[in-house]
């Protein structure tokens, strides 16, 4: 359905759904009500950084963590990146982590602490894509910008029943959400748009008795909601082996950090044996011993592989290591380690496997 075809649609799809999001918004920490005062663009930015393939139920805690120990951008870009990194630990995706800071730095050393309104210089900074420089531009600043997420990409696609498979399609998507963006309020549009897409258009069973568009929704004329938006077929993801070790001497556990660049770059670890999305590790241990080996005590899915993991324990009492590169960190505490989620999975079978 073409959208330069209904303008009228246009403007009727657009007043309902900022009619239901001054009813129905959502209350979250980092937005202000809508109609209301902009709010604090380092929390839009922030959010928008944490909200990158991360669910808002998962968002909420790590948010409110981070504004509680870093207020501002300026008390972000003074903490050091291993805190941050430690932080973010189970966010996932952690060259976020790392571009946070360095966006941080950035604003406070280059912009006297002050983010740039316009979407093309919101571009330039470090992890702004195009998709973070809309929303922060329509969100913190009023800007009008055309914001399109995952949500919204399903909500236009059905509303306009946009049957081009992605990622060809979102080309037009995104010219059906221009379409529909009004000149003033294209934050507060944009996360009515989130919510309908979060809320009622969902992927599977999505609510459209209580849509507020379903009468001028394609998509439910045909009565193939599900179907949009029309994606390409699944590969099947290569599987990856790797090995981890357990170092263990009077209730302290030896971590690594791991290399600043590629998959969780500068993140504190278990020791392992150097695997990557395009290889398998090599299995040999840190240093001679006598290893148990404890096979695949974990799997882990990544965005385009899968990885089982092994465990092996040191068992000799004698510990022999460069002390220049060890981390020795006390086994109740490691928690407060920051470790990511694929080596904290090998930590918490390990103290299970102990009990």
């Amino acid at each position: 359905m073409a959208v330069d075809s209904l303008p009228a649609t246009a403007r009727k799809i657009t007043a309902n759904i900022g009619a239901h999001y001054v009813d129905k918004a959502r209350i979250l920490p980092w937005r202000s009500p809508p109609g209301s005062n902009l709010p604090d663009p380092y929390h839009v930015w922030l959010s928008e950084i944490m909200l990158q393939q991360t669910t808002v139920g998962a968002v909420k805690s790590y948010f409110e963590k981070f504004t509680r120990r870093w207020p501002t951008v300026q008390d972000l870009a003074r903490a050091d990146e291993a805190d941050v990194m430690a932080a973010w630990a189970g966010l996932g995706y952690y060259a976020r982590a790392r571009n946070l800071h360095k966006c941080a730095v950035d604003v406070t050393e280059k912009m006297n602490g002050i983010f740039p309104r316009k979407e093309s210089e919101l571009l330039g900074l470090p992890g702004v894509g195009a998709y973070t420089a809309a929303a922060i531009a329509a969100i913190a600043f009023g800007e009008r910008a055309v914001v399109v997420d995952a949500n919204i990409e399903r909500l236009v696609a059905r509303l306009f029943a946009i049957d081009t498979p992605l990622p060809k399609g979102k080309t037009e998507i995104r010219a059906a959400m221009d379409a529909i963006t009004p000149k003033q309020g294209a934050g507060d549009f944009a996360q009515a748009c989130m919510d309908m897409g979060a809320t009622i258009c969902t992927s599977k069973n999505p609510k459209c008795d209580i849509c507020p568009v379903q009468k001028q929704c394609a998509a439910h004329a045909l009565g193939t909601m599900e179907y949009f938006p029309v994606k390409p077929a699944k590969r099947a993801k290569p599987v990856r082996r790797a090995r981890f070790f357990w170092i263990e001497q009077q209730d302290r556990i030896l971590l690594a950090t791991r290399p600043p660049k590629g998959m969780l770059g500068g993140m504190r670890a278990l020791p392992d044996d150097g695997w990557a999305a395009g290889n398998d590790g090599h299995a040999t241990p840190p240093m001679a011993g006598e290893w148990r080996v404890h096979d695949n005590i974990v799997q882990h899915s990544f965005t385009h592989f899968s990885l089982e993991v092994d465990l092996a324990v040191y068992q000799d009492e004698k510990i022999v290591t460069n002390s220049d590169d060890n981390i020795w960190w006390a086994l109740d505490d490691i928690a407060e380690a920051g470790l990511p989620t694929l080596y904290a999975k090998a930590v918490k079978w390990k103290l299970k496997e102990e009990i």
